[in-house]
């Protein structure tokens, strides 16, 4: 495994938003050097999963229909929710939920590599940060499939991650929202009381 210490993300790109009132729309898009075979496994595959994104899967994504059970990682208590899968064209296309965020991946051919888009909805308060998220979970996708895996980067650990700050505040600024001032532990329990009492 490479060193997390020599990671440091990109500026904030990619990414914009879709607003109908306090329920947004984050797309974000990103260039991937990797076959859309090769991505569409790791978006589906509950071990390629385990390595990069903020949940882990008790099965695989790849078939229309199929119940799932998502564990969200580094959340305070078990954090769990079954989703069926919506969409399963592969290697094009693959909708889900996550909780109460709808989850749409699309995957297109670019030369060699792949176009990646995540458009997933995420409450306004919380867009700067889903980006953040989602920018450093990508980013850590790329080097699982370059064969230079850095481990997974989510939850509380990633806000505590210097370059996670930095591209909240980068989102935020873009998307002309305010970052709100939080301290890190305490907002991650105050967002999951809130989607919880939202249920």
């Amino acid at each position: 495994m490479a060193n997390l210490e020599q990671y440091t993300p990109g500026p904030a790109s990619g990414a914009q938003v879709r607003k109908d009132g306090e329920k947004w729309t984050l797309i974000l898009i990103r260039e991937l050097r990797h076959s859309p075979e090769r991505v569409w496994q790791a978006l589906t595959d509950p071990v390629h999963l385990r390595e990069w994104a903020p949940f882990d899967a008790e099965a695989n994504l790849d078939t229309v229909g199929t119940r799932v059970r998502l564990t969200t990682v580094g959340a305070p208590g078990p954090r769990i929710t079954e989703t069926i899968v919506k969409r399963a064209d592969a290697p094009k296309a693959l909708e889900y939920t996550w909780g109460d965020f709808d989850m749409r991946w699309e995957l297109e051919a670019v030369g060699r590599g792949t176009r990646l888009t995540l458009w997933t909805n995420i409450g306004h308060r919380f867009i700067a940060m889903g980006a953040a998220g989602w920018h450093i979970c990508l980013d850590v996708l790329d080097r699982l499939l370059a064969g230079r895996p850095i481990g997974r980067i989510v939850g509380p650990d990633a806000m505590k991650f210097s370059g996670w700050q930095r591209l909240n505040a980068e989102y935020a600024k873009q998307f002309g929202v305010e970052t709100p001032n939080w301290s890190r532990e305490s907002d991650v329990r105050t967002q999951d009381k809130r989607t919880d009492n939202a249920k």
